[in-house]
């Protein structure tokens, strides 16, 4: 599930939130077709079972609102049936006299029965009802799962950018220390320096390195999560590609909380629930009605005086009452708890619905946050560019030191992470805003 960020979280453990913990032993085959962010949304949704298995419970829950349909109609049966009597009873009036059988030994019967419910007191609308109710509630289910496995995708996407950047920021800073490594070789040529400056450079080169291995065991572990939410062979690596830059937007706080209150998936759901709950009161309200119904039964069979075996044609019309008249108090118990199902539904909808007010104020304090830091990264690389230059400038002019210029390259690397950990989190943080609102992505 898109879970909710909190955008001061350290860079490499914010990385870490969907990766998976496994150590990744292998470089597995690349995928030929690299995915942008709507492929892999799309790609995602397509290959994930779990909608799959939903579909299937909405043609369930389908298929039984069309099977309370049924109790509309008129039910017929057929009936056919052979019965073997022995013995059976025969009379003698008198001893020369016939034998008189009152039953056949051979029972033949076959007829159609139809019924059909008159009044009911709306049971069966009651019933239909119900079930109509939860078929809607599976099918609001649906849109939850692919938000959340979209907004899932969206994340995993902007992780596996953001650590490209970040290791190519690391190559960069890698490739000026190796850069200053060497004219520290030929100060110490020229008799300059020592080698004191040179190993100091090396210890620098080593951190930046081990720093980039972080980095690239995070990617790889972002790929295995790409490859699980596409069901793919774990050692899969699926290219995705995009850009990775900072894309401001203007947030109206009080049209976010109106969409989000009309749009949030939970809300519907929190919704449909209190509709079962109330015609599933209904329903128990109506189950303890009379009903009255009316049948017919044409047929054909045997046994009737004077001739038994002879197979004869018949009907039996009938209308039927029924009314309850006592049934234990359960009726009267299950009105009291389909009443205390509905006032837990109501509750849950009103947790929801602020719950859902809270989601958007926060997406917004985050996304305003972000921004903060953004200008405040951008000042920093501006800061820590113009102080490397300088710190290069002084030592080449034997006014500074060696540890200034180290010190330097690793501050600007650590602004432009910075820079990139600001451009993530505002990122990400557009997408929680429409995770809160209920917009779709895909």
């Amino acid at each position: 599930m898109f879970s909710r960020f909190t955008l001061a979280v350290p860079f490499l453990s914010l990385l870490g939130l969907l990766g998976s913990q496994a150590a990744y032993a292998q470089q597995g085959p690349v995928l030929s077709d690299s995915l942008t962010l709507d492929g892999t949304i799309r790609s995602v949704l397509d290959a994930n079972p779990a909608i799959t298995s939903l579909e299937e419970e909405v043609n369930a829950a389908t298929s039984r609102v069309q099977q309370t349909r049924g109790g509309f109609l008129p039910q017929v049966t057929g009936t056919a049936t052979y019965t073997r009597i022995d013995p059976v009873v025969k009379l003698q009036l008198a001893p020369d006299a016939p034998v008189f059988q009152l039953a056949p030994n051979n029972n033949y019967d076959a007829h159609l029965t139809l019924q059909y419910g008159i009044l009911d007191f709306g049971k069966k609308e009651a019933t239909y009802n119900l079930a109509e109710s939860r078929r809607l509630s599976a099918q609001d289910q649906i849109a939850v799962t692919r938000r959340d496995l979209a907004y899932s995708a969206a994340q995993v996407y902007y992780n596996i950018l953001f650590v490209r950047e970040s290791i190519k920021v690391q190559d960069a800073q890698i490739a000026s220390l190796r850069q200053h490594e060497r004219e520290m070789e030929k100060r110490v040529e020229g008799g300059v320096s020592t080698r004191f400056d040179v190993t100091t450079t090396q210890v620098r080169i080593t951190q930046a390195e081990n720093t980039k291995i972080d980095l690239q065991n995070q990617l790889n572990n972002q790929q295995v999560q790409l490859a699980r939410l596409l069901h793919k062979p774990e050692y899969a690596q699926v290219a995705v590609r995009g850009t990775f830059a900072y894309q401001p937007q203007a947030v109206d706080v009080e049209a976010a909380l109106a969409r989000a209150t009309e749009n949030r998936p939970e809300v519907k759901l929190a919704k449909d629930a209190e509709a079962v709950a109330a015609n599933n009161l209904k329903l128990v309200e109506r189950s303890n009605m009379p009903l009255l119904g009316v049948g017919a039964q044409l047929g054909a069979k045997n046994g009737y005086l004077p001739n038994l075996d002879k197979i004869r044609p018949n009907s039996v019309g009938v209308v039927q009452l029924s009314v309850p008249i006592y049934d234990g108090n359960k009726n009267k118990n299950q009105r009291v708890e389909a009443q205390a199902n509905i006032r837990g539904a109501q509750a849950r909808t009103q947790d929801t619905q602020e719950q859902v007010r809270a989601d958007v104020r926060q997406a917004a304090n985050n996304l305003q946050s972000s921004a903060a830091r953004y200008d405040n990264a951008v000042l920093q690389v501006n800061q820590a560019t113009d102080a490397l230059t300088r710190a290069k400038a002084r030592y080449r002019y034997d006014v500074g030191t060696n540890l200034d210029v180290l010190d330097a390259e690793t501050q600007l690397a650590q602004a432009r992470l910075a820079r990139l950990q600001a451009i993530y989190n505002y990122t990400l943080g557009q997408y929680q805003l429409k995770r809160a609102t209920g917009e779709q992505i895909w």
